[in-house]
């Protein structure tokens, strides 16, 4: 049987939103919201958080989170979980990194990407349809493109494909595409390799750290949800994502 940790990276240094983990949002902070969900998952055999910063280390032990201190400078939540899977000692079978900025976060979306980790599936993350012209041409939305059998071919903040001879406000009725939900699942021995990668050309230009994994030739499965994602990038957005969310603030 598959064994899958649960990581979450926790940075306190945060440009737009610094100690953003120890937001509180109605009586409980960010950091104890996503764990508390990740914990509800059926398929996680444990969950740790991985956190830089003494503040929110006191914290796990407050709400009693299992965690682990990682090196301040890794580049990338990847690298986080990375050390952090090897600080904590046990061996498991694959990653889930686990978003720390989305506290309502749903535990059976977990499952839904832990379901496909057989020992064939080097990383997995998930995507979600796009039906709406002006969620297509946010350039802030990262766009997929697929193999037939669901695996990555390229992630993109453009269009992609261009659809030709159509109005643009038409696309999405003459394609199915779909954008990029930010979970992923690693095998551990994937993890290990693509952590050691330098970045790539094609990383650079679009600001997007798997498709350096895309372009040294490791796999992506892309899994459906028809769960959302409500990250909180700024104070601001905590009472976007509780609108969102139809929770009141």
């Amino acid at each position: 049987m598959t064994s899958i940790l649960g990581i979450i990276p926790a940075r306190y240094a945060s440009t737009r939103f610094p100690g953003k983990p120890l937001a509180m949002i109605k009586g409980k902070t960010m950091l104890q919201r996503v764990y508390e969900q990740s914990r509800k998952s059926k398929l996680l055999n444990e969950v740790i958080v991985a956190t830089d910063d003494e503040r929110i280390a006191k914290h796990c032990k407050e709400i009693g989170a299992a965690f682990v201190i990682t090196k301040p400078e890794h580049p990338s939540g990847t690298d986080r979980c990375f050390e952090a899977y090897i600080l904590h000692g046990k061996k498991y079978d694959y990653v889930l990194n686990v978003q720390g900025d989305e506290p309502f976060l749903d535990p059976e979306q977990i499952d839904s990407l832990v379901k496909v980790c057989s020992g064939d599936i080097e990383i997995a993350t998930q995507m979600i349809k796009c039906n709406d012209h002006s969620v297509l041409f946010d350039m802030g939305e990262v766009k997929i493109a697929l193999s037939s059998n669901n695996e990555a071919l390229y992630f993109s903040r453009n269009v992609i494909p261009f659809i030709k001879n159509a109005d643009q406000k038409e696309w999405h009725k003459h394609f199915d595409y779909y954008r990029h939900v930010g979970m992923y699942a690693y095998r551990v021995d994937i993890l290990e390799k693509i952590t050691r990668l330098k970045p790539s050309l094609l990383e650079k230009a679009e600001s997007l750290e798997q498709l350096r994994w895309l372009e040294h030739g490791y796999r992506i499965k892309c899994v459906e949800t028809n769960f959302d994602s409500h990250c909180v990038d700024t104070p601001e957005d905590i009472d976007k994502v509780l609108r969102l969310m139809n929770i009141q603030s």
